[in-house]
Formats: C-alpha cells, structure tokens, sequence
C-alpha cells in the first residue's frame, strides 16, 4: 500500500541531492533508516566497561545546575 507525505521544499530539496540517480524515494529513505538502524546498532554498548555513562550523566547535572543558576 502507498502512502503520500509531506514535505517542506527545502527538504524535498535536501532528500533529492542524497537521493541516487537511478533510486526512488522510497528507497533512499528505506535506505537512510539502515543507515541510522545499523549506526545505531554499531554504538550499542560502546562505553560499555568503562565509566563514560557516568561521567556523561555529571556533566549534564552540572550543566543543568549552571542554567539554573543564572
């Protein structure tokens, strides 16, 4: 079944410059959502082991401190 969407020109524009030659619509956004699925996928468990996570979550409490604070 074929749906329709909308589009702003600005991101029609954008989508047809990725978009290659001989490919649809259709499959330039099929193939933007691997893309992002298999990106995603990749950092799955990157900081794992380490205390990345951590630091990560001081630093946004910091910064949400510091935004308050003005």
């Amino acid at each position: 079944m074929s749906k329709s969407i909308r589009v702003e020109d600005d991101t029609h524009a954008a989508l047809a410059a990725l978009k290659g030659e001989d490919e649809t619509f259709d499959e330039l956004l099929s193939r933007l959502i691997r893309v992002r699925r298999e990106s995603a996928e990749a950092g799955a468990g990157l900081w794992e082991g380490t205390d990345a996570a951590e630091r990560a979550r001081e630093k946004r409490d910091e910064m949400k401190r510091g935004v308050g604070s003005r």
